[in-house]
């Protein structure tokens, strides 16, 4: 198994052949020095073809290593404090909001859209259509003449 170790824009690549006469491959052509690890300084983040062989042995690799020079490595504890302090601060600002807003529930509104509730004063405008208006008493005669209809 190949180690590879990614810090800024370069690139540690350690062969699982443990000699010191270790030659390395990229893409099919020699590169480097002989050794164990192989180090890409300043990697484009362009996927390559590794391999490194020793006394007969060859080991290939795919490497497709995404690499940027103003990244910042973080540890597991650092982002479980991040998201840990991202989770206070909202929940701290739920519970003012909560606090602030529920005084305000039983105060009665000054607001220009706000009328008392009571009988409504007006009419509702009429019914454009006269053939859809309610029978009403004494009228009965206009609607005589409708008879249900034998299928």
């Amino acid at each position: 198994e190949f180690l590879v170790e990614i810090s800024g824009t370069t690139v540690t690549i350690t062969c699982p052949l443990s000699d010191d006469t270790t030659t390395w491959q990229l893409s099919g052509s020699p590169a480097g020095s002989p050794g164990e690890k192989y180090i890409i300084e300043n990697h484009d983040s362009s996927p390559l073809n590794v391999s490194c062989s020793s006394a007969g042995q060859k080991y290939q690799m795919y490497l497709n290593a995404r690499v940027c020079a103003n990244c910042e490595e973080l540890d597991a504890l650092a982002v479980t404090g991040i998201i840990t302090a991202d989770l206070l601060i909202t929940l701290g600002v739920l519970i003012l909001v909560y606090y602030f807003s529920k005084d305000r529930k039983g105060r009665g509104s000054t607001s220009p859209g706000s009328r008392q509730r009571g009988q409504k004063l007006q009419r509702p405008p009429p019914v454009p259509n006269p053939d859809y208006e309610p029978i009403r008493k004494g009228q009965r005669e206009v609607y005589a003449g409708l008879q249900p209809r034998g299928f």
